[in-house]
């Protein structure tokens, strides 16, 4: 399994991204501001994460999506690591996401937490109903992930840049 970082053409993972957020208008305001990682198998895209900067030391994982052939494989959890690695002055990655029986307790197992509540938010900005896991999305609900030390857990692996 190989994770390199996208820099041009982002969006011929678009298949994928739409997995995770099913708006094409959602994606494109952040795809371009954020970090496109990619894992590849033998040159198959395996899993998709977009992270962007949002101040210093705070991340935000803002998409997260595996094929289907490949969930409940691991592959997502190793992203979010590969993630959590990657940005050496990260102290907090942030993921927002609704009130997902699927996406949840995924999360908490990556060690991410409550953090805030942005009440109607999928019902604001979304043009039709967000249905996962047979719940009706309505609030983003924000977990956090953040480094009890700074200097713990800061080296980060290595990564192939697209040329």
């Amino acid at each position: 399994m190989h994770i390199r970082l996208v820099k041009f053409d982002k969006k011929r993972f678009l298949y994928l991204l739409l997995l995770a957020d099913e708006q094409e208008s959602m994606i494109d305001r952040y795809i371009e501001r954020g970090d496109l990682f990619i894992m590849e198998e033998r040159g198959e895209a395996k899993a998709v994460a977009v992270v962007t900067r949002e101040k210093q030391g705070v991340y935000e994982l803002k998409n997260l999506a595996v094929a289907p052939a490949c969930q409940r494989k691991g592959y997502g959890r190793m992203m979010v690591e590969h993630v959590w690695h990657y940005y050496a002055d990260c102290h907090t990655l942030l993921v927002g996401t609704g009130n997902s029986p699927l996406t949840l307790p995924f999360y908490r197992s990556c060690g991410f937490t409550h953090s805030h509540t942005l009440p109607d938010f999928f019902t604001r900005h979304y043009d039709h109903p967000i249905i996962e896991g047979g719940i009706l999305l309505k609030d983003m609900i924000y977990l956090k992930r953040e480094r009890q030390n700074p200097n713990r857990d800061s080296a980060s692996p290595t990564s192939d840049t697209e040329p």
